[in-house]
């Protein structure tokens, strides 16, 4: 969860295409990062995850409640956050690199949408060209054989992408499976979770990763509750979605409390039907 370091190694050690970005420890350094990157802006913690105290600035005058949020929504004991120039791009993407004692094996790219710096939908492939996938794959295996360090550094990383046409920046890097990859309990043979468990342990993994059409789509959370039960999940998995309830004890807003799976003739019908099997499902809450 360290977004610093890992930018550090990937932007300047590497050499691979980011984002302009500054860190600050204060709301004067946040000022004058914002200087530099100009505006509208992405604020966020060195240390989170699942979009926590991450916001996208517009104006000037909405610097100060950017870094009060990110202060009160980071992890760790570190009071510092990174200042990234916002990306037009034209859609984003996770990239599952699979390091394991074979060699590095790619999963076919994840679209993703997300909201308040937080996924809410994924579906696996999306379309991208061959020239972007290549820099793609070529960027995510130089950062990820980087990171292995003094030790084997087996494993699955969830490695993000903003793409624009052909061009290529790299954003962030997980070094676990990754939230948008549970869309792969369909659309693969082998899951995130598979692929990652047989890196560790020195098992088989393919040269080719192959991906039917496949969506996940969260299931929400809208308000604080220490007990609740939940309703709509067999109309929900009537045609053919899975429904993946996560049993985190409580709820809170927009946190994320399960999952529908659904595969389609193609992205857009599977997208289609996991949406509207995750609407299905009913959050009941007790005060």
């Amino acid at each position: 969860m360290n977004r610093d370091a890992i930018r550090d190694l990937a932007a300047g050690e590497l050499g691979v295409t980011t984002s302009r970005y500054r860190y600050a420890e204060n709301l004067e350094e946040v000022e004058a990062a914002a200087q530099i990157t100009g505006l509208p802006c992405v604020i966020k913690p060195v240390m989170s995850s699942s979009g926590k105290g991450q916001s996208k600035v517009d104006c000037a005058d909405k610097l100060e409640a950017a870094w009060d949020y990110a202060v009160g929504n980071m992890r760790g004991d570190r009071q510092r956050v990174i200042v990234e120039q916002f990306i037009d791009f034209d859609y984003e993407i996770t990239l599952l690199t699979v390091r394991h004692a074979g060699g590095i094996t790619f999963c076919p790219p994840i679209g993703h949408r997300q909201e308040r710096g937080d996924y809410r939908e994924s579906w696996q492939p999306t379309p991208m060209s061959d020239a972007a996938i290549s820099t793609a794959q070529e960027m995510a295996a130089k950062v990820v054989e980087a990171l292995k360090g003094n030790g084997q550094g087996y494993g699955l990383f969830g490695v993000e992408f903003f793409i624009r046409g052909d061009e290529v920046i790299f954003s962030e890097l997980s070094p676990r499976p990754h939230d948008t990859g549970m869309v792969t309990l369909l659309s693969q043979n082998l899951s995130e979770f598979d692929l990652h468990a047989r890196a560790i342990m020195g098992l088989p993994i393919p040269d080719r990763i192959a991906a039917r059409p496949a969506a996940s789509s969260v299931i929400l959370a809208d308000r604080e509750s220490e007990t609740l039960t939940y309703s709509g999940l067999a109309e929900a998995m009537a045609n053919g979605a899975d429904i993946r309830i996560f049993g985190k004890p409580v709820s809170r807003p927009f946190r994320r409390m399960g999952v529908a799976l659904a595969v389609g003739k193609n992205t857009d019908a599977a997208r289609t039907a996991a949406n509207q099997a995750a609407n299905t499902v009913t959050l009941h809450y007790q005060e």
